[in-house]
């Protein structure tokens, strides 16, 4: 597959059949493969439900462990910093491996994370296993990522996209809350067991429903014109260091304009209790009410970015713009109840696109051989952003107050779209 962010050439992947290349392209488009993208969206739905799952069983959890509910929470935070140091190297031992199969045993392996969860007898065993956990999900992100861009073509990989993450989205909207509640009724290794099941279900479905890839595995990046080498796969695999071509260069300076996007946005979402709750007090349901608006929100961004993805880098720049505006907003949203439901409805929607809109725009950028690399920074860069912004937004609020917040990431992501307006029209220009 040609690296089609030219929009003015048509996918060189087109069924034969047809001979109007007007016509081919709405009708490739419209052919995704449902039955691989809806099981890789359900792997998506498992690994979000058991990075949160800490945070949505932490009073039980704490007390059936002794320890207390900082202790908990922070085996969110080693999980992040895990799938941050191990995606990479795990992503090139597994290179030259059927993707399908990296995918299926890596969920085999957070099924027994897991499964071990449940039976520990103490805080130090979890820790173990959420570490084993982490390195089995950072690795099924980059997979995932480069097998989702392999099954389609180019102009329908915003759609195979967003319907993946659209799993991971309801893993936060449905799974967490789900878990809690199931928590509370049968207690919290249950709930991981619960997750082990799950676990081995997809992993069983991903190895017998999703197709294999046409794309191989390889992992080089595009030479230094911007091409994809001209040698096979087998014959080019691990021969070549990645050069730095203008789309490369594109596509790291977008994953580092997207990091800084990212501390903005997750620095405010850290504390958005506090932010709302003003306005939730005058809303049925209060800021658990406040909570799920901004998950269904976020669901519909991510299917408006499915739909609307096609031109990537606009439609990014218009998430980010709207993310940052929706951010700044959150400071006057004490002025009244209804304001604060539409802000908060406004950054679900806008932020909510970004992550799909951001990972077709770089794996678009880094092309088809390129996409193993870029697969694997993706999780990296996001666990990033949402670590740094989280200690940022922390460090500001005990030295100034939760006030100064919103405004502060506002010209943080502000600075970011600045820089991705910049960023998404490289290729343009060089290639001129």
């Amino acid at each position: 597959m040609d690296d089609t962010t030219r929009s003015t050439a048509p996918a060189p992947t087109a069924s034969p059949a047809p001979t109007a290349s007007p016509v081919a392209v709405p009708t490739r488009a419209a052919r995704l493969p449902w039955p691989s993208l809806l099981v890789l969206g359900g792997a998506a739905f498992t690994m979000v439900t058991a990075e949160m799952l800490p945070t949505a069983v932490l009073p039980q959890m704490s007390a059936g462990l002794r320890v207390s509910e900082a202790e908990t929470g922070l085996l969110v935070s080693i999980w992040a910093a895990i799938v941050v140091v191990g995606s990479i190297p795990l992503m090139r031992l597994t290179r030259r491996a059927d993707r399908r199969a990296v995918i299926a045993w890596s969920l085999v392996a957070l099924a027994a994370s897991s499964a071990l969860t449940a039976v520990a007898p103490a805080y130090e065993f979890v820790v173990g296993a959420r570490v084993f956990g982490a390195l089995a999900v950072g690795l099924l992100w980059a997979t995932t990522n480069a097998h989702t861009a392999d099954l389609v073509p180019d102009d329908a990989l915003a759609r195979a996209v967003a319907v993946v993450l659209g799993g991971a989205t309801l893993g936060t909207v449905l799974g967490t809350p789900i878990a809690s509640l199931v928590a509370d009724a049968v207690g919290w290794r249950t709930v991981f067991a619960g997750l082990a099941v799950l676990g081995l279900v997809a992993a069983l479905l991903v190895a017998t429903v999703v197709r294999r890839s046409t794309g191989g595995a390889a992992d080089e990046a595009p030479d230094a014109s911007g091409a994809a080498p001209t040698a096979g796969p087998r014959a080019t695999r691990g021969a070549q260091r990645p050069h730095l071509g203008p789309r490369m260069r594109a596509m790291i300076a977008v994953l580092g304009l997207v990091a800084l996007l990212l501390v903005g946005h997750y620095g405010v979402y850290t504390f958005v209790t506090r932010l709302v709750e003003v306005p939730a007090a005058g809303v049925p349901g209060g800021v658990g009410a406040m909570l799920l608006a901004f998950g269904i929100a976020s669901a519909v961004g991510v299917g408006l970015a499915g739909r609307f993805g096609a031109r990537t880098g606009r439609a990014l720049l218009v998430s980010a713009i709207g993310t940052g505006v929706a951010v700044a907003a959150l400071a006057v949203v004490d002025t009244h109840p209804v304001v604060g439901v539409i802000v908060v409805v406004a950054w679900g929607v806008a932020s909510g696109a970004l992550p799909p809109l951001a990972q077709t725009l770089v794996l678009r950028l880094a092309g088809p051989e390129g996409r193993g690399l870029a697969s694997a920074l993706i999780p990296v860069v996001f666990n990033l952003g949402i670590a740094i912004g989280a200690a940022a937004a922390a460090g500001l609020v005990a030295g100034v107050g939760v006030s100064a917040v919103p405004l502060a990431g506002a010209a943080v992501i502000g600075a970011s779209v600045v820089g991705l307006a910049l960023a998404v029209r490289m290729p343009d220009r060089t290639s001129n």
